[in-house]
């Protein structure tokens, strides 16, 4: 499934939040296993080159990984960047 040639619309985001936090694709995923995500390394470089597809559930775990806002790995508005939403 594409969108406008797109398998995922996180994967800018996702990239430059991980280099953010000085973390490689291994640390990452090390990350979200801690999360129950069966992730590897070689898919989140898929994701990062657009070329995977994100699930909901991936995009609260990298989110709760690199302590951002899911919300902004979704749409990218600087001011939802970092922490996740207080009212849940």
């Amino acid at each position: 499934m594409e969108h406008y040639g797109n398998k995922n619309i996180v994967h800018k985001r996702l990239k430059v939040a991980r280099k953010k936090a000085r973390l490689s694709q291994d640390d990452l995923a090390a990350k979200m296993q801690t999360l129950n995500v069966n992730i590897d390394q070689q898919m989140i470089s898929r994701i990062e080159r657009n070329q995977r597809i994100v699930t909901d559930y991936e995009v609260v775990c990298f989110a709760k990984a690199l302590k951002l806002n899911p919300i902004w790995l979704l749409s990218g508005h600087e001011e939802l960047m970092q922490g996740e939403q207080k009212h849940r």
